[in-house]
């Protein structure tokens, strides 16, 4: 039965689920407060990353990210502010770092994410004006302490069985021929992909307005109107649109949405910075992480796109810390010497907020509170890479059948 929804967030989550939603049949309204033509779908690194099936809470990254609060250069920031939302997200951030947690993500993760690039290599049959591309991933290392971090990450996803190389230097060197890479190793997945963002968002807008998807830029939500354990309608600077179904996909700002609804959820902004150098000189033809620094790199055909940092941070907070922008151009410099490449100026950086859960997993699942919600939001860093699955989930949720992978681990705890 078709139905009228709403998905509130406009970006690459929200887009993908108005696809799959319009795709069904549904009509549908896509609303955002920007212009959706910025923020974290659009300045992301671009890559699709079925490898990575650890969530960002586990063992030894609390350690760690004590160490780098101390470093002004380090690619991990907690920004300090008398906030109970901030100690309870940092408190159950530390009770969801265990093994046990990471032993029951893996699999959903790893379904989540496979699903998601085979939903990719669907669209990439269709349309190659996005520039994806299945060249894998390396994650080069310097020192032998990440090395063997990396390895010993390389074996859980070789039990998963995800394709793994394991690369000494010159290997490295072998796969990567557009420049100089100094690093001790790699460890190589051979299953990633990458596109253009920028392009990708284009295409899906084409694709859901040829759907005949409304999208409402611009456009803030002011409240929702209620009838017990149903949403009716959400009220906007231009007027209330009802529907049948809601779907709260709004990124760093769903957790602010969802307590006019009373929702609890630990999701705070993760700051990030990316910025693109033109291929005038001989960059990386084969997309990295750079370990150490936790810097991504990307060639995104005319250039190469550079990424990192993560800053816990509010959304009001869109300044750029000059040290940490410093800290990844060196890290570039360390790992690609034959790169000239200065810091950029501000203005050419781009800066944008990642929403990340306490748990480190993206929640995916129909409200326990309402009805007709479902939120979808929190998926971090892997917001790109996941969104085609999450979308597809989405819908399934709405038109009430049966999931394409089991969601249970993807839920508000």
């Amino acid at each position: 039965m078709s139905k009228k929804v709403v998905v509130i967030g406009g970006g690459v989550i929200g887009l993908c689920s108005a696809y799959y939603l319009a795709k069904e049949g549904h009509q549908v309204v896509v609303i955002d407060k920007t212009d959706m033509l910025d923020g974290a779908s659009y300045g992301n690194a671009g890559m699709i990353v079925p490898s990575h099936i650890i969530p960002l809470a586990q063992p030894g990254v609390i350690q760690k990210g004590i160490k780098w609060m101390f470093n002004t250069k380090s690619p991990f920031y907690v920004k300090p502010k008398a906030s109970l939302e901030l100690v309870n997200w940092l408190y159950q951030f530390y009770k969801n770092s265990t093994q046990t947690h990471v032993n029951n993500s893996m699999q959903h993760l790893k379904n989540l994410s496979f699903l998601s690039k085979a939903l990719y290599q669907e669209f990439a049959k269709t349309n190659k004006n996005f520039l994806y591309q299945e060249k894998g991933l390396l994650m080069l290392y310097q020192n032998e302490k990440t090395g063997e971090e990396e390895l010993k990450t390389a074996k859980i996803a070789q039990q998963f069985g995800i394709n793994v190389d394991i690369l000494d230097n010159k290997q490295v060197q072998n796969i990567e021929k557009g420049t100089t890479v100094h690093a001790l190793g790699a460890v190589h997945y051979k299953t990633d992909a990458h596109l253009s963002p920028h392009l990708f968002l284009k295409f899906l807008k084409e694709e859901v307005l040829k759907m005949k998807v409304k999208l409402l830029a611009n456009t803030e939500i002011i409240d929702f109107k209620l009838n017990h354990t149903t949403i009716q309608e959400v009220k906007t600077p231009i007027g209330s649109i009802k529907a049948d179904s809601f779907v709260m996909a709004a990124g760093s700002w769903s957790s602010q949405l969802l307590k006019k609804l009373e929702i609890k959820l630990a999701l705070l902004p993760g700051k990030g910075y990316s910025f693109d150098v033109s291929r005038t000189q001989n960059l990386p033809s084969v997309p990295a992480i750079l370990c150490e620094g936790k810097v991504a790199v990307t060639p995104l055909n005319a250039t190469v796109r550079f990424g990192g940092t993560l800053e816990i941070t509010t959304t009001n907070d869109k300044k750029i810390n000059l040290k940490r922008l410093l800290g990844i151009v060196e890290n570039i410099h360390s790992f690609y010497p034959d790169i000239n490449l200065q810091t950029p100026t501000k203005e050419k950086v781009w800066t944008g907020f990642r929403p990340c859960t306490s748990s480190g997993l993206p929640i995916i699942e129909q409200s326990k509170k309402f009805n007709n919600l479902i939120i979808s939001t929190g998926h971090a860093m892997m917001g790109l890479s996941l969104a085609p699955a999450t979308g597809k989930l989405v819908s399934e949720l709405v038109s009430n059948t049966k999931t394409s992978i089991d969601i249970s681990a993807f839920k508000i705890k």
